[in-house]
């Protein structure tokens, strides 16, 4: 029986833990070309091992997203190599400082802004032609319940994931009418080691694993996903269209 991603190209930001780490080897089990990014080699190479061991196969892209000119060229490459892109998931993502607005310096909140919204956007810019080549390109954004429950002292973190939902919406708009079908994924709190550097108090057995999560990115990815401008919920198991400001 043939694999659901047979033959699909996925690049994943992100990809050398947590839910980056679990939706590439998912990906990858479902038979698509992994383009692994991240900025630690061995995590990358830790994925590797993994995916070859499920029969897999993946491209390792050592890679800081802050690097913008670096994204380019990897678009470029991705043109040069495969002639296309089927699945972008943009999932890396910095957690930032949690103290009060008052407190925080504007480097730590460039720094932000450019890993949780620049780089996404330069993604977008450099992805979209190799997306558009694709039969069915789909494209899955992580963002977080922070962005509209704005929790205080989390305020850098809170206003990437609104700008960053925000800038996906536009885009999905803009792709309405082509076979590009664009999204976002809220997966809660989950045993990631960011959501421990945030909560250090809480107990990471009570919360699912990134498996877990990236078992509902997946269906996202394939083809047969018809469904643009959305959020899924991953805690509510909803996928849920926005709303106007009453």
């Amino acid at each position: 029986m043939p694999l659901p991603l047979a033959s699909r190209i996925a690049l994943v930001t992100g990809a050398s833990r947590g839910i980056g780490y679990a939706t590439a080897r998912a990906l990858a089990k479902a038979g698509a070309h992994v383009i692994a990014v991240a900025r630690t080699q061995g995590g990358l190479e830790e994925l590797d091992d993994a995916i070859r061991k499920d029969g897999g196969s993946a491209t390792l892209v050592p890679l800081n997203l802050t690097d913008f000119d670096g994204i380019a060229r990897l678009g470029a490459a991705l043109n040069e190599r495969h002639g296309k892109l089927d699945i972008l998931v943009g999932n890396a993502g910095v957690a930032g400082p949690s103290s009060p607005l008052g407190h925080i310096e504007m480097k730590p909140w460039n720094d932000v802004i450019a890993v949780n919204v620049s780089a996404n956007f330069q993604l977008i810019r450099c992805m979209e032609p190799l997306l558009k080549k694709s039969d069915a390109g789909r494209a899955v954004f992580v963002t977080s319940a922070a962005s509209y429950k704005a929790l205080a002292y989390v305020g850098p973190y809170a206003a990437s994931k609104a700008a960053l939902e925000t800038l996906v919406r536009v885009w999905a708009n803009e792709t309405a009418t082509t076979p590009v079908r664009v999204n976002l994924f809220s997966p809660g709190p989950i045993r990631t080691r960011m959501r421990a550097t945030v909560f250090p108090g809480e107990d990471p057995l009570t919360l699912d694993t990134p498996d877990q999560a990236a078992g509902f990115i997946v269906p996202m990815c394939l083809p047969g996903w018809t469904e643009t401008g959305k959020l899924y919920d991953y805690p509510t198991r909803k996928l849920l269209s926005f709303q106007s400001p009453a």
